[in-house]
């Protein structure tokens, strides 16, 4: 057998465009390199803050995801993702700016998850701030806004503050019962066929909501998972 070098460490299928945070990340989190069957290569965008990124985010932030995105590439990744949903709106500029398959966000299953479900039922999509997830970041992904319904967590006491004002503890069963609250608020909704995760922290408590809401739900680690399974390393180490 011969393989090739040219690499200065081998074996990362995936890289993830990490946040610029220091606030705590449970197994299930993409942040936790445990919640992984494979390896995982961390990149921080510096200075791409959760505040910014998730309040305030703009065409002039882009370049240090796009210089990010170029070193997880030529460190050999065959497969960039995010830690955080609302990079969607770098989805195009992203994927254009290297030469490997890019998925910012769990929102980019949106529009096959309808088509799955039939025209009779809505997506329902929880995210950590509805207020700020605007249609660009829906639109760049394909979504159709009437196919859905949005419940944010903006106004809770604790999941978005921790995560988008980086806390450095956090209570995991005050955060899973907001998001069965969110939840239960988006079921009122009689036609909800399945659930996406837009928020990155949300993973570690997909499977209570999968539970309480008895739908498919669907999140950033899931469908990385299934994009890392059709990589095909060929004669590489």
């Amino acid at each position: 057998m011969r393989v090739k070098g040219g690499l200065n460490v081998y074996g990362y299928d995936v890289g993830c465009l990490v946040l610029d945070s220091t606030f705590p990340r449970i197994k299930g989190d993409i942040g936790n390199a445990k919640t992984w069957d494979f390896p995982v290569l961390y990149k921080k965008v510096e200075g791409g803050t959760p505040q910014k990124v998730v309040l305030d985010l703009t065409p002039d932030d882009i370049q240090p995801f796009l210089d990010s995105a170029k070193e997880l590439e030529a460190a050999g990744v065959k497969l960039i993702t995010t830690s955080c949903g609302f990079l969607s709106l770098f989805q195009t500029e992203l994927a254009e700016a290297v030469e490997i398959p890019v998925v910012t966000s769990g929102l980019l299953i949106v529009p096959l998850v309808s088509k799955m479900i039939g025209r009779n039922k809505k997506v329902g999509i929880l995210t950590a701030n509805k207020k700020t997830l605007s249609d660009k970041h829906l639109d760049v992904v394909g979504i159709e806004k009437d196919r859905c319904v949005i419940v944010g967590l903006e106004d809770k006491e604790v999941f978005t503050n921790f995560t988008v004002y980086n806390w450095q503890e956090v209570d995991v069963d005050k955060c899973r019962e907001e998001l069965l609250e969110a939840t239960e608020e988006l079921l009122k909704e009689d036609n909800i066929g399945a659930i996406v995760l837009e928020c990155t922290n949300m993973p570690p408590y997909t499977q209570d909501i999968k539970e309480f809401a008895k739908v498919p739900v669907f999140d950033i680690v899931s469908v990385t998972n299934m994009i890392q399974k059709t990589i095909d390393r060929g004669g590489e180490l």
